[in-house]
């Protein structure tokens, strides 16, 4: 084989990998953009606490089973029985997800999907924020500018409407946060989400079954179509990280970062053309501020990646 033919070898493996990796990660992202469809779908059968239950439950059924088929069970065990520390900070953050993941749901319910929208438009700058202030990251100017915009809209916002949008806000908190301590924890990430779902299991069983003993709850009462929502939570909960860590292995951060905004970009536009939801000229005009400062840091970033030696995939 000539040194031509080893040379061109890699390269076309590594656009295999970069190219299944753009493909995971228009899963994962167009997954998350159209969650809004089953989640109310499924509200319109089942109370949010009811839908956060089946959801976590059955999360960590299918879980279970993909750290069975992945050869993850000795780690998981690990987690579970033999380290105290670890299995205290997977606590800290179970409070994160499952208030995250309650919001979520709830925003569904009372029909203001534009606060999860907007909400996670400013999750990635406040992750940025975090890493300032706890990890003691060096913010580059245009990330400074990019976080000092965006808080911008959001003092526009609650200036103009007499009110902070304390749900987007508690989005971007709860996820951002959650995200820095999943960071600073030893932990892969599938095990860690399987643990965080069997820290949580036996609560959502006790609700569902004190929930059926009111007569409140809506599994198992005879619609079928509602049972396989609310068992669809688990695949539509797990299946999109799945893909998600298939992507992040195969990709640049940098290219992470933009598929990033098609998942708040698809809510905002399920929001608006499919829910009708009311857009007001204010809520317009923070968004256009935090799209700004968006693009200011997805310029910095595209411009720290390009000055760097290209990595594989």
């Amino acid at each position: 084989m000539s040194r031509e033919t080893l040379s061109i070898t890699p390269r076309r493996d590594a656009a295999a990998t970069a190219r299944a990796g753009v493909l995971y990660g228009l899963g994962a992202y167009v997954s998350w953009g159209v969650a809004p469809l089953y989640f109310k779908a499924v509200i319109q059968h089942a109370t949010a606490w009811e839908v956060l239950a089946h959801r976590v439950l059955w999360s960590a059924v299918f879980l279970l089973g993909l750290v069975a088929v992945r050869g993850q069970v000795a780690s998981l065990r690990r987690v579970l029985f033999r380290a105290p520390p670890t299995l205290a900070v997977l606590l800290l953050t179970t409070v994160l997800i499952s208030v995250n993941w309650f919001v979520f749901i709830w925003v569904h319910e009372t029909g203001q999907v534009l606060q999860a929208s907007l909400g996670y438009f400013i999750n990635p700058l406040l992750s940025v924020l975090l890493g300032f202030v706890v990890l003691r990251e060096r913010l580059r100017r245009l990330q400074t500018a990019s976080v000092c915009v965006a808080a911008l809209g959001v003092l526009y916002l609650t200036i103009r409407s007499g009110e902070a949008p304390l749900l987007a806000l508690l989005l971007a908190c709860t996820f951002a946060s959650y995200g820095l301590i999943r960071k600073l924890v030893s932990v892969e990430a599938m095990v860690g989400l399987t643990v965080e779902t069997l820290l949580l299991a036996p609560l959502c069983i006790a609700y569902l079954l004190w929930a059926d003993w009111r007569g409140e709850g809506a599994f198992g009462q005879g619609a079928l179509s509602t049972d396989a929502l609310l068992l669809a939570g688990g695949v539509v909960t797990a299946l999109p990280l799945l893909w998600f860590t298939c992507a992040a292995r195969r990709l640049r951060l940098v290219t992470v970062g933009f598929l990033q905004y098609l998942a708040p970009s698809g809510q905002f536009l399920m929001a608006v053309f499919v829910f009708d939801e009311p857009l007001s000229r204010d809520a317009l005009a923070s968004f256009i501020i935090i799209w700004a400062a968006l693009a200011i840091y997805s310029a910095d970033a595209w411009r720290a990646a390009t000055r760097r030696p290209p990595e594989v995939g």
